[in-house]
């Protein structure tokens, strides 16, 4: 790959501003720095930003589905080019393709094929498991009749599937059975997450949970007697958070709340999205139930919030409108956490050695170009 060098742009590398910046790169970032520290080399390829905004490229660590395709659906291909939809037209360039409670046979053909998927786009590094291990009590979308109480074999079994590439579990840990679970997912380097839980706070203190799906939604929430999983998230210092900024899911209110509560280095935004996300609206399809997408919401017949149709280029533009954020925590928010809490180490900021994964921004924070190690990409539409 040639060597491409863009210059004059905002950088915000995850880790620094830099007003007038320039970033080196092929496959991965070879330099970074103020734009007059850049010494022209033969054979590079200068691409004049024009003073537009270079982020980190962003980090889904739960999304189902987009653009007529889901994870659940097992096929190689199709979860192949969703990961790359998402990419060029969200700007996420590290995906973990998210499940859902299903069979145990729709779970095996899932991880097959997320796991052919991930071998020829590395855009898949992990796999989220949402479910089945989750409470009847907070189902949400989640169909009840294959929910379980967590099991370890099971968990295995779907890990050595998918390649080892279990990255992060949505389960309730007031079920029996919690304890080995917990202890197999820290063996294993797999994130435990409370989500679709009834866990009270005293049930939550002996967990070993580190993360918490969608927070509010979904799960025990906080009042004045009984703090719930929500306020658990909210009052312990190691709990990564997610959040769902689409203003359905959570109000801006809440949302600015858990922000101010939790600190710019402890919440992730996700996307929660599902297949409907970049269709036109209508009837859709989640772990085959049948969804009715209007006016940006995604719901079951009775109502119930499915998933999402977020684009992750909006959630980074809504957080930031909803609490006040500044581009740099936005960043901390999409992209530098993530890296962290899942140890991807070439991904999360951008930075000398980093994969060259990279979203530029027009000024009104619309996004222009995706670089995903190092390839140029323009949204389709």
């Amino acid at each position: 790959m040639s060597v491409k060098v863009l210059k004059h742009a905002a950088i915000y590398t995850g880790e620094e501003f830099i007003a007038d910046g320039y970033v080196r790169f092929d496959e991965h970032v070879l330099a970074v720095g103020p734009v007059n520290e850049y010494h022209a080399q033969a054979g590079d390829e200068v691409i004049d930003a024009g003073g537009q905004i270079l982020v980190p490229g962003f980090i889904d660590v739960h999304s189902h589905g987009g653009y007529g395709f889901d994870a659940m659906d097992g096929d190689p291909d199709q979860i192949s080019t969703m990961a790359t939809k998402m990419m060029r037209n969200e700007g996420v360039t590290t995906l973990f393709a998210t499940t859902m409670t299903q069979s145990t046979e729709n779970i095996d053909h899932a991880m097959r094929g997320v796991a052919q998927a991930a071998e020829h786009n590395p855009i898949i590094q992990g796999v989220h498991l949402e479910g089945p291990f989750i409470s009847a009590i907070f189902k949400g979308a989640q169909p009840e009749e294959y929910i379980k109480n967590p099991n370890v074999e099971l968990l295995a079994q779907w890990n050595k599937l998918s390649g080892n590439r279990v990255k992060l579990i949505t389960y309730a840990p007031e079920d029996p059975g919690s304890q080995d679970f917990e202890d197999y997912c820290l063996s294993h380097g797999i994130v435990p997450s409370v989500g679709h839980s009834n866990a009270t706070r005293e049930q939550m203190l002996h967990s070993k949970a580190t993360h918490v799906t969608h927070l509010y939604n979904a799960q025990r929430e906080f009042k004045h007697r009984e703090p719930g999983v929500t306020g658990h998230a909210m009052l312990e210092d190691n709990m990564y958070a997610e959040l769902i900024c689409d203003g359905f899911h959570i109000v801006p209110d809440m949302i600015r709340l858990a922000v101010e509560q939790k600190g710019f280095n402890r919440i992730e935004l996700v996307t929660d999205s599902m297949r409907a996300k970049g269709m036109p609206e209508g009837e859709s399809e989640l772990g085959g139930q049948k969804v009715f997408v209007k006016d940006k919401q995604a719901r079951l017949s009775d109502g119930t919030l499915a998933g999402s149709v977020l684009q992750f280029k909006d959630a980074f533009v809504n957080v930031m409108k909803f609490t006040g954020a500044s581009i740099a925590d936005a960043v901390q928010m999409a992209s530098v956490n993530q890296a962290v809490e899942f140890g991807l180490d070439s991904k999360g900021t951008i930075a000398p050695g980093k994969d060259a994964d990279m979203n530029l921004f027009d000024r009104t924070l619309q996004l222009q170009k995706t670089f995903s190690f190092g390839k140029e990409y323009t949204p389709e539409v």
